[in-house]
């Protein structure tokens, strides 16, 4: 079991071992068509994942300000609230070295210009930063704790009135996930649900 775990949680990790082999995703995504260049240690290489596509297909975004993507990956979240709203300032931060290299380029090659990215674990690359909106598919494979810590969080980096949106496969939101998002905003919202994850919501006040 423990080496089961290893294996899936191998892209939250710092750096990575892996060749870099380059592969490269085309799909639509809210009608609108995408390319994300991913390769080996990262999440999802070969398709933009059942629970991403919720997240992105669902997420409710502000019509301006600051939108905080955790835990992005090659950038496929962060990348599509850009696009989808070129007023808004996008930061996509990831502790993955090559994660956050490949969605350095799928900024790029999606013609972005209101996304950057940071490296660091979480919270810690936006330190002193508050967002109108932060949005996570979060690593479940690194362990519930860093869910917890993903939500319990979140305010302390949310203007009044932002919202917090976390994309979760439905037998993970149990009662602990739901209790810190109450703990943490009073109250939480199944915003979206479909093959199994759901889309929890909640707004601080």
């Amino acid at each position: 079991m423990q080496n089961k775990a290893k294996a899936f949680s191998h892209y939250f990790t710092s750096e990575q071992r892996s060749k870099l082999k380059l592969g490269l995703i085309r799909t639509y995504l809210r009608e609108r068509p995408f390319e994300f260049l991913t390769a080996p240690g990262v999440f999802s290489k070969r398709r933009v994942d059942l629970g991403t596509r919720l997240l992105i297909e669902s997420m409710v975004l502000p019509d301006e300000g600051y939108v905080l993507d955790v835990g992005c990956g090659y950038g496929a979240v962060g990348i599509a609230a850009a696009v989808f709203n070129p007023k808004l300032r996008v930061v996509m931060v990831d502790v993955n070295e090559r994660a956050v290299w490949l969605a350095r380029q799928n900024i790029q090659v999606n013609r972005v210009h209101n996304a950057i990215v940071k490296r660091g674990s979480l919270y810690e690359p936006v330190k002193g930063l508050r967002f109108n909106c932060i949005l996570s598919n979060p690593p479940v494979s690194a362990g519930v704790k860093t869910v917890k810590e993903i939500v319990s969080k979140a305010p302390e980096h949310m203007a009044h009135g932002a919202i917090f949106q976390m994309v979760l496969k439905s037998k993970v939101c149990g009662e602990r996930i739901h209790g810190v998002f109450t703990e943490a905003f009073g109250d939480v919202k199944v915003h979206a649900r479909k093959s199994g994850y759901r889309v929890l919501i909640a707004q601080k006040q």
